[in-house]
Formats: structure tokens, C-alpha cells, sequence
């Protein structure tokens, strides 16, 4: 006999109304009905609504949807296809907004909710969101990753100003050392670089002597961060690496 239309609106979800709505446009006419003249759904009726219901999923306008189902060059089979495709490229766009959301909450928890303003006061031009992505996908499975941005999200605008100003005073020393031709590998420029791994620490993860050097290293090998270092003092990227694989070696 078929089903009832309420008992297809019970099944699919679809109210009575729409269904109604889908016979009077032709989009789903039932295959029969009672001899009292009430609507019977037969299983190929309710597939045919399951290719209605993906293709609204996705978005398609019923006259479109009539027009896809009412095809005779395609098949149920060419119909799940062509969902199955779709619907894969919405998980991976969905996939892909959801990736681009979970960083921008990590960059505003690292940004510890400062305003426009106390941003610019505290880094300038350079915005560490821009760098978000970069740090997650070098970093983001290390243990000093995930402790640094839970020590970051507790940072207020004086924290920053503070761990910026000591940064930069041992930068300043470090390259007013260069400048006056102390060797890199001397016990002062060696405590620098100490300052400098333990400036790290105690801001932002623990900075072992190894992971210090892969730091220098990276100073060196990083055109972004050589420009930086070079920009202060031509050289003071190299010395800085040097200073650090010296101290390393002191500890050992």
C-alpha cells in the first residue's frame, strides 16, 4: 500500500506541508494513491526524496533539482556519485574553516585579548597572527609549543612590554659586544647568550642548550630572521649562533 504522507513526514523529517509542495511542482509525485484519493509513497518515491533532500543539502533550487532527477541520462547511481563528490568537497571546505577558526582563536589567546592599539605599542608592524599557521605546522606537536602558548594566553600588555624591553636590552649588548670586537666564544658574550636561552625560559617553554642551539641555528639559516638580526648589526645573526653553540659547549 505504500506510505501515508504523514508517515513519510515522520520518516524523513520533511513536513506534510513541503511534500504537498514537492507533488504540486512535480518535483515528488507519490506513484499512488487510495481510492479515496490520498497520497501513497512508494520505496522509489522515498529515494528519489533522499536525492532531494542531498541536493538541498548542497544547496540546489528545487527547479534545479527537478531537472537533475528528471534526467534520462543519469541513473540513481550517477546522482550518488555526483552527491558523494559534493558533499566531499563541502567536508573539506568545512574542514578548511574549521582549521582557519581554530587558529585565529589561538592567535587571539596568544594575542592575550589586546586591543589594536596595545598591539602596535607592543610589537609595531609585526603582527604574530600572521605567523600562526607557520609556528603550528613547524612546531605544533612539540611540547615547547603547547607550553608556550599556554603561558602566552596569560600575558597582559605589560607582560609583552616587559619581555619585549628585556629582549631587546640583551640584543643591544649583544651587538654593542660585536661592535667593540669581543669574540663571540668570550665568557661575557657567552653569558649573553645564557640571558638570552634563559629569556625564553622563563617567558615562554624550557629552553634546553639543544634547542637553543637549533634556535641560533635558525637565526642563521632563516632569511627572516638573519634580516632581522642584520637589521640591528650587520653580522650580529652569526655572532649570536656562535655565542650560543659556545655556551652549549660551556654547559657540556
Amino acid at each position: 500500500m505504500g506510505h501515508t504522507v504523514g508517515e513519510v513526514a515522520r520518516l524523513t523529517g520533511v513536513t506534510v506541508r513541503a511534500l504537498h509542495h514537492y507533488d504540486e511542482i512535480g518535483l515528488l509525485a507519490p506513484g499512488g494513491r487510495t481510492a479515496a484519493g490520498y497520497r501513497r509513497y512508494a520505496a522509489a518515491d522515498l529515494d528519489r526524496l533522499q536525492h532531494i533532500l542531498a541536493y538541498r543539502a548542497l544547496g540546489f533550487p528545487l527547479d534545479q533539482i527537478t531537472a537533475l532527477l528528471d534526467d534520462p541520462a543519469a541513473d540513481m547511481l550517477s546522482h550518488l556519485r555526483r552527491q558523494h563528490q559534493l558533499l566531499s568537497e563541502r567536508q573539506d571546505h568545512t574542514r578548511r574553516m574549521l582549521t582557519a577558526v581554530e587558529r585565529m582563536m589561538e592567535a587571539h589567546q596568544m594575542g592575550s585579548a589586546l586591543t589594536q592599539e596595545e598591539r602596535f605599542e607592543v610589537w609595531g608592524e609585526f603582527n604574530p597572527e600572521d605567523h600562526v599557521e607557520e609556528a603550528e605546522q613547524r612546531w605544533g606537536d612539540s611540547d615547547a609549543y603547547r607550553q608556550s602558548q599556554a603561558r602566552a594566553k596569560r600575558y597582559s600588555k605589560e607582560d609583552w612590554l616587559t619581555i619585549k624591553r628585556e629582549g631587546e636590552a640583551t640584543t643591544r649588548a649583544l651587538a654593542a659586544a660585536m661592535a667593540a670586537g669581543t669574540p663571540a666564544t668570550s665568557p661575557a658574550v657567552m653569558d649573553l647568550a645564557e640571558e638570552h636561552r634563559q629569556h625564553i625560559s622563563r617567558w615562554f617553554y624550557d629552553c634546553t642548550h639543544e634547542i637553543h642551539r637549533g634556535l641560533g641555528q635558525m637565526y642563521v639559516d632563516d632569511p627572516r630572521f638573519t634580516a632581522t638580526y642584520e637589521g640591528i648589526a650587520p653580522g650580529l645573526a652569526v655572532y649570536l649562533r656562535d655565542a650560543i653553540e659556545a655556551n652549549a659547549d660551556r654547559d657540556e
